[in-house]
């Protein structure tokens, strides 16, 4: 019963959040740190500390995400990896189509704020993010 309330009160608050809007989406620029994963049974994955994050550039509707890993001295290494991704617009909706060598999916924009970013893809898997704030010991 837990569960099914949890399911349907996750539901209520992404079904009541103000539309994402086409000047939003410069602020998917950035360094993105995943905060939980609500998994298609309402169950819930928090992270409390991330070894990598996500960093989008879009211009235009084209860009990359790549995963990098914060350094102490305030610089990011990465694998030189990027996943090339286009912003759709399908009615009221937007959603992010990513492309590599190997596969292509794409997730759906729930919502994107100045400090969180929440995606949902096709697995019914919500990855919610805040804006990453860096740290240095220099």
């Amino acid at each position: 019963m837990r569960r099914i309330a949890f399911v349907f009160l996750t539901f209520l608050l992404i079904s009541c959040q103000a539309d994402v809007k086409k000047e939003d989406l410069t602020k998917l620029n950035g360094y993105w740190e995943i905060k939980q994963v609500t998994l298609a049974n309402g169950e819930n994955k928090d992270y409390k500390v991330n070894e990598t994050i996500d960093f989008f550039e879009v211009k235009n509707n084209a860009g990359f995400r790549q995963k990098v890993m914060p350094q102490f001295d305030g610089t990011y290494k990465t694998n030189g990896i990027k996943e090339c991704i286009i912003v759709l617009q399908k009615k009221s909706a937007f959603f992010i189509e990513y492309k590599t060598n190997y596969r292509q999916w794409k997730e759906e924009i729930i919502t994107l704020e100045d400090s969180t970013l929440v995606l949902k893809n096709k697995q019914n898997l919500i990855y919610t993010y805040k804006k990453f704030k860096p740290f240095s010991l220099k």
